[in-house]
């Protein structure tokens, strides 16, 4: 396989596709918008005007498309991914936030005749561009392992979860641990500053542990160099957040504790106060 086709080139997208490009893939692309994809098809990636032609482009098909109803408009609507994929064409579908919608392309596309793998990412641009992304793999296992050598042109850390939703489920576990993780900095950061702390040196002693240093490292020169608005994880994890509590309802199962940490989440979000702990770490590398 060396004929990549990439429907929704936002700024992850770009990573993967100059990525992909450097270790000799071919690589075709749609956008809805072209002009924001002008600096790839410099580089090499050419530009197809309807999804349609670009699925028809390629031997392997990703998709990075983010939010579920836009996800079911190139999936399944009119001049739709579906209907434009040869049988036996692998489909790569990475950034769906719903396991049940991952889990209705799978079987929409085996009864198309396509090998379809849900395999979300997470790392940010910041992994993107540096290769480190995690890829969170479900489907079938031999589809996975020959796509193996297209996963790991994108990513060094990659995981297979098993069947056909797993992937999206394990995305949504790590975001929601993220999301808790980002709670405990904005209380943590609270205790500080009520105690008389020096907070430059907390976060110092944060961000010198081992578990912390490389990203947090990441974190501030994504600061330094404006590339950061407040309140973006947030709007993200709050999102996930809503999916896995309507899917648990739908499966008996009662998330307490998520519910209570989704509601802080929007309580900050409403108050126009962002991730808290981010505007911190932004005053401290900014400094």
């Amino acid at each position: 396989m060396n004929k990549i086709s990439f429907i929704g080139v936002g700024i992850m997208g770009k990573s993967m596709v100059r990525n992909l490009m450097k270790a000799g893939y071919e690589l075709h692309i749609y956008a809805r918008v072209r002009a924001k994809a002008e600096d790839v098809i410099r580089e090499g990636a050419v530009f197809h005007e309807s999804i349609a032609d670009c699925v028809a482009a390629g031997e392997v098909l990703i998709t990075m498309v983010g939010f579920p109803a836009d996800v079911e408009e190139v999936y399944f609507e009119q001049g739709n991914i579906m209907d434009s994929a040869d049988k036996g064409m692998y489909l790569i579908d990475m950034t769906t936030t719903s396991p049940l919608l991952s889990e209705k392309i799978y079987r929409e596309g085996k009864m198309r005749g396509l090998h379809v793998m849900d395999a979300p990412v997470t790392g940010g641009d910041s992994g993107a561009k540096s290769g480190t992304l995690s890829i969170l793999v479900g489907g079938d296992r031999e589809d996975y392992e020959i796509c193996r050598p297209v996963f790991e042109t994108m990513g060094t850390n990659i995981n297979y979860q098993g069947p056909a939703g797993s992937g999206q489920h394990a995305k949504m576990v790590n975001q929601i641990m993220i999301a808790g993780t980002m709670s405990g900095i904005c209380e943590a950061f609270a205790y500080a500053k009520s105690r008389g702390l020096d907070l430059p040196a907390v976060l110092r002693s944060v961000s010198s542990g081992a578990a912390g240093s490389s990203q947090l490292d990441a974190f501030g020169e994504k600061i330094l160099a404006g590339d950061y608005e407040p309140g973006f994880y947030m709007k993200h994890f709050i999102k996930d957040m809503k999916i896995a509590l309507e899917q648990a309802e739908e499966k008996g199962l009662h998330l307490q504790m998520l519910s209570t940490v989704l509601a802080s989440y929007e309580t900050l979000q409403e108050a126009g106060l962002g991730d808290l702990g981010t505007q911190a770490l932004i005053r401290y590398y900014t400094e």
